[in-house]
């Protein structure tokens, strides 16, 4: 399904496939043999999000470009079932395996893979050819490789991230859950006057 959102409609390359029950929204392009598979979201919210050529997205893998933090897939890249891309650059050649979470503002190398449930934390940049293990976190600028139980080793680089700033817009010592919850209505209420342009 493809929705005009802000102004902006999806644009698909004519030799790309987007399935039945995947949705484009907004700004997006879709380039030449790429494939958006079933159940797949692919959403500009304030930021493009630009699908390079020969990419794959697999079914119920999420993809949202944001204000400030645009997505731009580079060619051949593979986006995993159930996979997370927010707001970030994922250069070519890169594997992004099931439920992997990439955050606003990382950057992941070329030739890189970011194995099944790994992260890479806000701001963070992956170097070219690098591998986050299963479930390990990705963190910092270069970043550092942490293992799931390693939150004391993890927390100050974490901190220095700024997640609540890059996420939601709000100071750490401020956040709020209804802070949280009142920016999201706002950004996603401006779906509201979105139309469903065409279906591929």
């Amino acid at each position: 399904m493809l929705i005009e959102h802000a102004g902006s409609r999806p644009v698909v390359a004519a030799s790309a496939y987007v399935a039945p029950t995947a949705v484009l929204c907004g700004e997006v392009t879709v380039g030449e043999n790429a494939r958006v598979l079933f159940g797949a979201v692919v959403s500009a919210d304030g930021g493009a999000v630009e699908i390079g050529e020969g990419c794959i997205l697999m079914e119920n893998a999420v993809v949202r470009g944001r204000e400030g933090y645009p997505v731009a897939l580079g060619e051949h890249v593979l986006i995993g079932p159930h996979a997370h891309v927010n707001g970030a650059v994922i250069e070519r050649d890169v594997f992004v395996a099931t439920g992997a979470s990439i955050f606003p503002g990382a950057r992941v190398g070329a030739g890189s893979e970011v194995r099944i449930n790994a992260v890479v934390h806000v701001n963070s940049v992956l170097p070219e050819q690098a591998v986050v293990p299963i479930g390990w976190i990705a963190a910092g600028d270069p970043a550092q490789l942490f293992a799931p139980q390693a939150h004391e080793e993890l927390w100050p680089v974490q901190l220095g991230l700024d997640f609540p700033g890059t996420v939601f817009g709000i100071a750490r010592d401020e956040l709020t859950m209804a802070k949280v919850s009142k920016h999201y209505a706002e950004l996603f209420g401006r779906h509201r006057d979105d139309r469903i342009v065409g279906h591929e």
